[in-house]
């Protein structure tokens, strides 16, 4: 695999991203949808950190600036939203409905995961691109094992937050509803939808055009896996 340039950048580091996310989970009241989310995300970045420095991705550098552009695309949203500013599309709902009594928590974490992976991810590829001077098939390792350790937080994330035995039952709308998404597919995707932004750099009002439906499509399924349920 050819590695990206090493291209001098001013970048956060992972630690000033995980300071952040560490600041959100303590100020904000644990049963709230964005910090439902926030842990999960902050577990995901926890151990990206650790497999870098324990050398497990080929090229580190790589692998801090995507994860650094990754966290960015969240963080930009809570601040968007703490500024009465509109975030993202695909964001919308989990703001929209993070106090509501109605939504488990197990929806706001598949929707924040929908929400990151379905469009945030696309865009931090083609940002580290950019950032690093490299082509995304030259990130394609980095991506596939964060999306490795994506697939694994969500399946412990199920495991954590799904209603016992007892009260899920197949008649449940929790069950159809997670029957819905699919991690891998929505990985699939993302891999995509970043070759075509990255296809598309140089045809800007084109690619402005396939981001803007690219996050309304995300956005759908995020309010969709975001209704309310009864108890």
């Amino acid at each position: 695999m050819a590695h990206c340039e090493q291209v001098p950048t001013a970048v956060r580091t992972v630690d000033s991203v995980l300071t952040r996310m560490r600041a959100l989970d303590a100020a904000l009241p644990h049963r709230d949808g964005v910090a439902v989310f926030n842990r999960v995300y902050l577990a995901v970045t926890e151990a990206v950190d650790r497999h870098i420095e324990d050398g497990r991705f080929a090229d580190p550098r790589a692998a801090i600036a995507l994860d650094v552009r990754f966290a960015e695309r969240f963080l930009d949203a809570v601040d968007a939203a703490d500024r009465d500013r509109r975030p993202p599309a695909c964001w919308r709902p989990v703001f929209q409905f993070r106090r509501h009594p109605g939504v488990r928590p197990l929806q706001f974490a598949l929707a924040g995961i929908n929400a990151h992976i379905g469009h945030d991810l696309a865009l931090a590829v083609v940002d580290t691109c950019r950032t690093l001077g490299c082509e995304p098939v030259d990130l394609e390792d980095e991506f596939d094992r964060v999306g490795d350790l994506l697939v694994s937080l969500e399946e412990r994330v199920r495991d954590e937050l799904m209603p016992g035995p007892d009260l899920l039952q197949i008649a449940d709308p929790l069950t159809h509803l997670l029957g819905s998404w699919s991690l891998d597919r929505a990985r699939e995707a993302t891999w995509t939808a970043a070759r075509a932004l990255w296809a598309l750099r140089r045809l800007p009002d084109v690619a402005g055009e396939f981001t803007e439906r690219l996050d309304a499509a995300v956005g759908f399924a995020g309010r969709m896996l975001l209704t309310p349920l009864p108890d």
